[in-house]
């Protein structure tokens, strides 16, 4: 089972997001916060393997309460708001996945899966976009962290470059599942990176080829 926890506030969205979950067999979910602390505190107590966060919440931002749980969780953003700004802001943050509310419910529940699974996702609808702002913003330390990837790990991270699962990196690569993940947790490592999604759109930006 993945064990999610939903943080809105407003009680009608989170009660919805709920039965959305709860509609999935594998899904299921052990906590709701209405605000950024007490989604923090929520989760940092319940372990959820998810947390389906927004942005704009009180006392603490979706936005802030994701870094403050960087490492700790995967963090599903799922809002309103998909300006490059937020969007940016959430994968420097260490969001896993951002999707926008006006999302349908058999989407929602594949892309938890998929951010459960260790990989990431974002909304179609603001991609392009975004990766335009991220090559702009890029630090430069993040590119010159490239020339301390191995052979192996350079591979791998092209691969991320192409949206590539860690099973689809796996058997292209001819290696274990569990191994390409060790790859690109080595990856996000070396390069000062939050999640497998900045990594993707690094490797774009860095013109990386398989």
């Amino acid at each position: 089972m993945i064990n999610v926890l939903i943080a809105d506030d407003h009680a009608a969205v989170r009660t919805g997001l709920v039965l959305i979950c709860e509609g999935a067999d594998d899904i299921t979910v052990i906590g709701e916060a209405a605000d950024g602390v007490d989604a923090v505190e929520q989760t940092l107590r319940l372990r959820p393997d998810v947390v389906v966060m927004d942005i704009r919440m009180p006392r603490l931002d979706g936005i802030s309460a994701t870094e403050r749980l960087a490492g700790s969780c995967d963090v599903l953003i799922l809002t309103t708001y998909g300006s490059n700004a937020h969007v940016f802001a959430a994968l420097a943050a260490g969001a896993a996945g951002f999707l926008l509310k006006d999302t349908d419910a058999d989407t929602l529940v594949e892309a938890i899966r998929v951010v459960a699974r260790g990989d990431g996702l974002i909304s179609p609808a603001v991609t392009r976009d975004l990766i335009k702002e991220f090559g702009r913003r890029r630090p430069r330390a993040e590119a010159a962290g490239l020339s301390l990837l191995t052979g192996r790990e350079r591979q791998v991270f092209a691969r991320l470059g192409q949206g590539m699962s860690n099973a689809a990196i796996a058997a292209d690569l001819s290696m274990a599942e569990a191994t390409a993940k060790t790859h690109v947790s080595r990856v996000l490592t070396k390069l000062g990176l939050r999640s497998r999604v900045q990594a993707a759109i690094l490797a774009q930006e860095s013109g990386i080829q398989l």
